[in-house]
């Protein structure tokens, strides 16, 4: 069955520059590692054949679009001539091993973070979460929802206007600061010493929330995450549907005014200054003002199934936050809500 719009409209294809695409589900719903996705990688401006290239990058180049698992030694490597260009195949092809490895992309994310050792660079991690919430979203119609899921794999920009919470793609409000909404031409405008035009970006609505599928992938739509907004209700039931993909552990995630509860035994942080921030709290160490001013938003979840969690504390509410940083940035950390929740050992 298509997926609808609200207005009846079959809707476009989500993220369809993410891979998600290139890869295939297996029968668990995972997305398994395809030659092609991995040959993507290859056509990157970091990794694809320049002018100046040694014969000996070419070779491994076309070596590998013919054969994306190809294994290769580590003395082909330094046979490449520059510096950046052995580096960046190094980086990548330990990539690909990883995913070879564990055979999904929900898998090598997984173990990535299980195994407490993260060298990997932030731009692969981002790509997996990206095509994983793809994936997860696949079906889904609600454009919050689909715009919540931005905030698993890409930096957001937070302003508070009138009580409003309001969330903003990092790299395009950047990019509109410098151009002014008119590409190279606007960048010139500013380096001439000419302020540019302001650009609003537009703020999902109930009523106009499908222009988001048109654009999906220009990242240039706000979402409100205030409570009680539809944003913040899209970005809990990405937050459960997160878990549910993962750990098939079904949970409910609600946002709360304030933590009002003696039997506090557990909490997850969604960003680094969250973290810090309950676990200060926890221990009943006095937060400053300013700290908890760029709390955007807490949450309680509770699971469906007590049993899943450890018998200690079954049963038992979890709260999380989520907080801005002092530039105002907000850098979820989809991979808490995997590492940091209370499950129960398996048998």
């Amino acid at each position: 069955m298509a997926n609808l719009t609200s207005d009846g409209m079959i809707r476009p294809e989500l993220w369809p520059n993410s891979g998600f695409g290139l890869l295939e589900r297996d029968n668990e719903g995972r997305l398994g590692v395809t030659d092609g996705f991995l040959g993507a990688y290859l056509g990157r401006p970091e990794l694809a054949p320049v002018a100046e290239s040694c014969e000996a990058e070419r070779a491994l180049h076309a070596r590998l679009l013919e054969n994306p698992r190809l294994e290769v030694a580590d003395g082909d490597i330094q046979k490449i001539e520059n510096d950046d260009a052995r580096e960046n195949y190094t980086v990548m092809l330990g990539f690909r091993d990883m995913l070879l490895k564990a055979s999904t992309v929900e898998g090598c994310y997984l173990g990535l973070f299980q195994s407490g050792d993260v060298t990997l660079p932030g731009l692969f991690v981002n790509q997996m979460a990206h095509v994983i919430v793809c994936n997860i979203l696949d079906e889904a119609t609600d454009p919050f929802q689909a715009r919540a899921g931005e905030l698993l794999f890409r930096e957001q920009n937070a302003t508070i206007e009138q009580g409003a919470i309001l969330l903003g793609d990092t790299e395009t409000v950047e990019m509109l600061a410098t151009t002014g909404g008119m590409g190279q031409l606007g960048k010139l405008v500013v380096e001439g010493g000419v302020k540019p035009r302001q650009v609003d970006l537009d703020v999902l609505q109930p009523e106009t929330a499908d222009i988001y599928w048109d654009r999906n992938e220009r990242h240039d739509t706000v979402l409100d995450v205030s409570f009680g907004r539809p944003g913040m209700d899209a970005l809990c039931r990405v937050l459960e549907a997160w878990i549910d993909h993962f750990l098939a552990t079904r949970v409910s995630i609600q946002p709360v005014g304030k933590i009002a509860d003696e039997r506090w035994v557990w909490h997850v942080g969604l960003d680094k200054e969250s973290s810090a921030l309950l676990n200060d709290l926890y221990k009943g160490t006095d937060v400053d003002e300013d700290r908890m001013q760029r709390v955007l938003s807490l949450f309680r979840m509770e699971f469906e199934d007590p049993n899943q969690m450890r018998s200690d504390i079954a049963g038992r509410p979890i709260y999380m936050a989520l907080s801005m940083t002092p530039e105002k940035k907000v850098r979820l950390k989809p991979q808490n809500l995997l590492v940091n929740l209370p499950l129960a050992r398996e048998s």
